[in-house]
């Protein structure tokens, strides 16, 4: 192989997975995470969620449709490097930029290919999730690294340098990132007509008309609390009317206070929500505010964290687009799309905390309601795009708590919440013994 082509991840655990290099090249560090996502690559590698990590596409052939700038969920990418088995060359697609390996080169991304991504996913299913390292190309850096792993004491202190990495000030890092949306909400709903990325409803229909959509968010402000927010949180709330300002991860709560707004979005974060004190300080003081608050993936973790609950990292974590999600008050199951690392626990729930959604793979917390002020939130993503648009009606459920601050005050007893979730909790323990039988 050519060295300028050559390249591998080098797992924590000592494994090696030898490829070849596209994007950029070079050596980084970086906690080595895969995703099961079809499509969504460009949504992807400008998450400011993925923040810090190695990502791996489970899907076979990635970048058919090159790179578009208005998916974009932020301004730049964040991924720490990316591999797949295969990349396409020559993207076909009417709304193409560029290419995947332009792209990757542009943002100083190393890329790796032509390696079995199957066999990197089971690692990381089963061993869990481990730091890696990506080393490309033909620099003195990267054929120092390249020879370390020929010499047993060189390799093992390789491996002590891999396994030392820490994502470390995420948020701060990817905070008002996003892709700035100037444009007017009739501008975003016609645009996002154009492509049938409408509001869809909690009975599975779509709005199409832009006046009934937008009539109960007219005339409120929503603060988006941005601790590295995808594009299209904003997109969802512009779409329903609401006037939306943004806010940094260092806004205090005097500061959003001062704005007088009617919600609060929190948005997504990178990272491990305990490394978030003080915004867990800020946000305790404004839940006294009596504000209505919804929060997306981590910031539903720091939501939790600030009421008393407690979260814990998953083995591999939920990414993708195709994890199922169980709403307890109705007993209906909508695919979502996700992308964490850590989930709250679901027995560290405090009085007035109510589990609204559970994930049906492993019966994790994908949800909570509170009834003793108007917040709720859900661990996957109701904004997700590429990806389903089946609980996107929690957009319309937080206008709607905007509207009427006792929108859930009856939730808890909507529902038979301790049978339910015990007979659930019965259901996930029989489905794993069985399997363990096998």
């Amino acid at each position: 192989m050519n060295d300028s082509t050559k390249a591998c991840i080098v797992l924590a655990n000592g494994l090696v997975f030898e490829g070849k290099s596209f994007g950029a090249t070079g050596v980084i560090t970086g906690e080595a995470v895969f995703t099961t996502g079809m499509n969504g690559y460009i949504e992807t590698l400008t998450d400011p969620s993925y923040y810090g990590q190695i990502v791996t596409q489970t899907f076979p052939l990635i970048g058919n449709y090159g790179i578009i700038p208005k998916d974009y969920e932020s301004s730049a990418c964040h991924v720490r490097g990316y591999i797949v088995r295969s990349w396409c060359e020559t993207p076909s697609n009417f709304r193409c930029g560029t290419t995947l390996d332009s792209y990757l080169k542009a943002q100083n991304i190393i890329g790796l290919y032509d390696i079995d991504t199957r066999a990197l996913t089971k690692v990381l299913r089963e061993v869990g999730v481990m730091n890696g390292m990506l080393i490309s190309g033909d620099s003195a850096e990267a054929q120092a690294a390249f020879e370390a792993l020929h010499d047993e004491a060189k390799k093992a202190a390789l491996l002590d340098k891999i396994k030392a990495y820490r994502i470390e000030h995420a948020v701060e890092s990817v905070t008002c990132s996003a892709v700035k949306i100037e444009e007017s909400a009739d501008v975003v709903f016609a645009e996002s007509a154009e492509y049938r990325f409408v509001p869809v409803r909690s009975d599975g229909t779509k709005e199409n008309d832009p006046e009934k959509a937008m009539k109960d968010g007219k005339g409120k402000k929503v603060v988006l609390w941005d601790f590295g927010a995808k594009a299209n949180i904003r997109r969802e709330l512009l779409k329903r009317g609401l006037e939306v300002v943004t806010v940094p991860c260092t806004a205090t709560a005097q500061d959003i206070m001062a704005l007088n707004p009617d919600g609060i979005m929190l948005s997504n974060v990178p990272g491990d929500p305990q490394d978030n004190v003080k915004v867990i300080q800020q946000l305790r003081v404004l839940l006294e505010q009596k504000i209505p608050v919804f929060g997306i993936c981590l910031g539903h973790q720091l939501l939790a964290l600030a009421c008393g609950a407690k979260t814990s990292k998953l083995k591999y974590g939920h990414r993708g687009a195709n994890q199922p999600v169980k709403h307890l008050s109705t007993g209906r199951v909508y695919i979502s799309s996700q992308n964490h690392g850590c989930a709250v626990e679901n027995d560290s729930l405090p009085a007035g905390a109510v589990l609204s959604f559970v994930n049906t793979n492993d019966g994790t917390c994908e949800g909570i309601t509170y009834t003793t002020f108007p917040a709720f939130s859900v661990q996957f993503h109701p904004e997700a795009c590429s990806g389903p648009l089946d609980t996107s009606f929690l957009f319309d459920d937080f206008v709607y708590l905007i509207n009427d601050h006792d929108y859930f005050k009856d939730f808890s007893t909507s529902f038979e919440r301790i049978d339910s979730i015990s007979y659930f909790a019965g259901t996930i323990k029989n489905t794993k013994e069985k399997s363990k039988a096998c």
